[in-house]
């Protein structure tokens, strides 16, 4: 059955709000400026999604698959795939309410990000390097290229 992506990211996004309200509350890696956002998730083909999760503690690459059945890794299993010209190490997840996904981690703890609007320019930066641009927003952190390993003041 194909699953739409927008219930799909929305899913997604109430379990990790769930999950930032109940098991991160008041952990000290938890941002308080920063809260649970989705950002970007277009399918990948026809059979998974990719955007990026932002957290207060954490950000991810996502492949949500959209349709039941699809084979992900098996939960905390790690597998390298190919995301444009990039490769990124995915651990396989799953949340109630979600089911299965992947997840590779771009930044946690995410304490060098001032507030929301930092965090979501830096995740639309990440999908405008992996493929094209998204519209845009805010300034990124100066740090943003550490990500594809450029140096600061080094162009892309």
């Amino acid at each position: 059955m194909i699953l739409s992506l927008a219930d799909r990211v929305e899913a997604l996004a109430r379990a990790y709000a769930h999950i930032a309200a109940a098991r991160m509350a008041g952990l000290p890696m938890v941002h308080p400026r920063l809260a649970v956002a989705t950002v970007g998730f277009q399918p990948l083909d026809d059979d998974v999604a990719l955007g990026v999760l932002v957290t207060p503690w954490c950000m991810n690459l996502v492949r949500l698959p959209l349709q039941d059945g699809v084979a992900t890794l098996a939960v905390g299993q790690a597998g390298a795939r190919d995301i444009g010209a990039r490769r990124f190490d995915f651990i396989g997840a799953r949340e109630s309410g979600v089911g299965a996904f992947e997840a590779a981690s771009l930044f946690s703890p995410m304490a060098e990000f001032a507030d929301q609007p930092a965090a979501l320019a830096t995740a639309e930066e990440v999908l405008k390097q992996l493929r094209g641009p998204l519209p845009p927003r805010v300034a990124q952190p100066a740090r943003r290229g550490f990500l594809f390993g450029r140096r600061e003041g080094a162009s892309a």
